[in-house]
This record gives structure tokens, C-alpha cells and sequence, in this order.
């Protein structure tokens, strides 16, 4: 990932000229290429069909939208672009800009944001962990299929990590998964997924 404003950016200059390309999300104005790989995209595109397999089984009211567009803060020139997000269609109609944009501003219509961590790896565990924790989102998972995050967060020796954060008052509390480990999720009880199933072949 990386940071290629020439100058800094409002949520609307953004929205103007980077509104349908999803390489691209917004920290502090600053323009961020998000610079996928062909493996990243992958794990993503494998992590949502796996979602989207509960979401059918559980029988909820919950989507997992093609294009989206967090703002986790009114006033900041923050747009995040999770590599998958599930939203709770019950709730959109209080969204005030998702009838015309794929923008969600309330933490109530997201029940569930996936990161695939790419170089990046920081942002994942500590600056969107804060921000989706401050937005209520109940439930985050961290996907470092490749170990990239810190000693910190991951563990030494580092190694493919699986992290389910499940939100308890306003903190996430954290378990890690390695491969060939079972993956319990809180909020989608039917889900059978190692990470083993989602590296890229």
C-alpha cells in the first residue's frame, strides 16, 4: 500500500474522482493505493463466498455488497474500502447518503468488515481496529495469510494468522487462528473455515 496524494483530499474530491475505482481508499486525506495482487484478491474473493454460504444458511437479513465505501468518522477525510463487508439490509434506509452512493456512515448497517493484510499490515491491526471499534461494528477479522503483521500481533516465529475480533462494550477482544485450526466466529455461527481453505493455490 501506498500513499500517493500529491495533495490532501476531501471525502468529496474523493468520492468524485475515485468513487468507482476500488483500488483506492482515503486516511486523513491523504489518496492510499491499495496496490491488490492477484493472491490478495483471492483470499478476498474466497472469504466472501464463504461468508456469503452462512449468510445464506443463517438465514439472515445481511448482504455482502459488490462495491462500498465506510466513512468511519463525520468530520475526517476517511473513506476505508474493506476487502469484504457484510451489511445489514434492515438498517440501510437510515443511511443518509446509500441511496445514492455505496457510502455507509452508520456502524449499525455493518455487522461484519474482513482485511486480507498486504504490506500494509500496521493499518489492519492497529489504526482500522481502532476505527471499526469507535464506528460499533461487531465483529472484524484480520486475514494475514501471508504473516506479515509485527512480532506484537501476530507472534514469533510469525506465521499465517486468522484474527476474529469480537467487539465487547467498545473494544475488540482478539483470537487467533493458524492453519489447520477450526475458525469460530461470534456472529456467524455456521461457518466452517480454516484458513487453510482461503490461501491462494
Amino acid at each position: 500500500m501506498a500513499y500517493v496524494s500529491p495533495k490532501t483530499l476531501t471525502k468529496e474530491d474523493f468520492l468524485d474522482q475515485y468513487r468507482d475505482n476500488p483500488r483506492y481508499e482515503l486516511a486523513d486525506g491523504e489518496l492510499i493505493d491499495m496496490e491488490p495482487t492477484g493472491p490478495h484478491e483471492a483470499v478476498g474473493g474466497k472469504l466472501a463466498t464463504q461468508i456469503g454460504i452462512c449468510l445464506i444458511a443463517e438465514k439472515h437479513p445481511w448482504f455482502i455488497p459488490r462495491t462500498c465505501l465506510i466513512y468511519p468518522f463525520a468530520e475526517a477525510a476517511t473513506a476505508r474500502r474493506p476487502d469484504v463487508v457484510v451489511l445489514d439490509e434492515t438498517v440501510l434506509g437510515s443511511e443518509p447518503l446509500c441511496l445514492l452512493e455505496p457510502v455507509i456512515t452508520l456502524g449499525r448497517s455493518i455487522k461484519l468488515v474482513v482485511e486480507v493484510v498486504s504490506t500494509n499490515w500496521e493499518t489492519d491491526y492497529a489504526r482500522k481496529l481502532e476505527e471499526y471499534a469507535l464506528l460499533g461494528i461487531p465483529e472484524y477479522w484480520i486475514v494475514d495469510y501471508r504473516g506479515l503483521g509485527g512480532i506484537a500481533f501476530i507472534g514469533k516465529p510469525k506465521q499465517p494468522t486468522f484474527t476474529v475480533c469480537q467487539l465487547i462494550g467498545d473494544t475488540y477482544t482478539q483470537q487467533q487462528y493458524r492453519l489447520n485450526q477450526l475458525i469460530k466466529s461470534p456472529l456467524l455461527t455456521t461457518l466452517q473455515l480454516r484458513l487453510d481453505d482461503v490461501l491462494p493455490r
